[in-house]
């Protein structure tokens, strides 16, 4: 039987991360260690104070403190991997909780095939979600579950290298021969993975029926910033994404998600959708070319400010 960790960077947690943790220790399959990589202790510590929950999960909860100057995307969760010696480490964030107690089997499943490195679950919207960001969920994860290799490039463009440590499982021999995560990126090390593992012959999964809640309704200002750094992450690795450009996969939300709100007579949200595409769309070419911006332009341009100060 193989012995399964699970990683979780953490920031400034409230109480519902007690739920996850709860969540975590009720699945099916048993977690042999959750590994915690927490930003700035205080906030990790005033939350605990007081908390009987935390002696509960003492014993599987390992809590490793960094500060926000030293965290990084790819680097810290790295880092964690070090701390791991499981066969297989899921790694998720602290705003993604399990739909079921098969969350943690349904991912292991989905790697059965020697030929797949990683595999990623769904992710479903939270009570209270607005009507755009449901869609868009949607679009990007389906109900149908899928492999992509490297032949699907072709006709998938883009689609094949999709990825998302929300809720992904890995395989740690090949994450090690592989290389492992990159150290240094301002986003996206979890798609950058993926391109390399394809790139290697490996297959990534889909598992639909492996299920966390997770979403979030960003102001335009929140879609700009994300996407600066989304383009930033493309524009320093041209080997993964020169020719495979992300436009035309976006093009395909964006008349999906309109349609879906057209169907539904949400004018008001469709041009509030259309808002957001246009700050997506600046931001993501704005961060595609940060070379050419001054520095301290493209730090107010990125969402993840301690980047820039390395």
């Amino acid at each position: 039987m193989c012995k399964i960790d699970v990683i979780i960077p953490t920031y400034k947690p409230d109480k519902s991360f007690f739920g996850l943790m709860e969540s975590l220790c009720r699945q099916t399959v048993d977690i042999h260690k959750i590994i915690v990589m927490n930003t700035e202790e205080k906030y990790y510590e005033a939350l605990l104070y007081g908390e009987r929950m935390h002696r509960m999960y003492k014993e599987k909860v390992r809590v490793y403190h960094l500060s926000k100057r030293e965290f990084d995307h790819g680097g810290t969760r790295h880092r964690a991997v070090c701390k791991s010696d499981a066969d297989i480490f899921v790694m998720m964030t602290q705003d993604a909780f399990p739909v079921d107690e098969t969350l943690i089997e349904k991912l292991v499943e989905a790697l059965a095939d020697e030929r797949t490195a990683a595999a990623y679950a769904r992710q479903v919207p939270g009570e209270g979600c607005g009507l755009t960001e449901r869609y868009t969920r949607g679009f990007n994860y389906p109900p149908e579950s899928h492999v992509m290799y490297k032949e699907d490039l072709e006709r998938c463009g883009i689609k094949t290298y999709f990825f998302s440590n929300v809720c992904a499982a890995y395989k740690r021999n090949i994450y090690d021969s592989l290389g492992g995560f990159v150290r240094h990126t301002i986003f996206n090390e979890d798609m950058i993975y993926a391109a390399g593992a394809i790139q290697a012959g490996y297959g990534i999964a889909y598992a639909a029926d492996a299920q966390v809640c997770h979403s979030h309704d960003y102001t335009v200002m929140q879609q700009f910033h994300r996407n600066f750094d989304l383009g930033v992450s493309q524009a320093q690795h041209p080997e993964i994404f020169k020719n495979t450009p992300s436009t035309s996969e976006g093009k395909k939300m964006v008349s999906q998600v309109s349609a879906s709100l057209r169907q539904e007579k949400q004018w008001k949200k469709l041009l509030y959708f259309y808002t957001q595409c246009t700050f997506k769309y600046t931001g993501y070419l704005l961060g595609k070319n940060y070379r050419r911006l001054p520095r301290a332009l493209a730090k107010k341009c990125s969402g993840n400010k301690e980047y820039w100060n390395r």
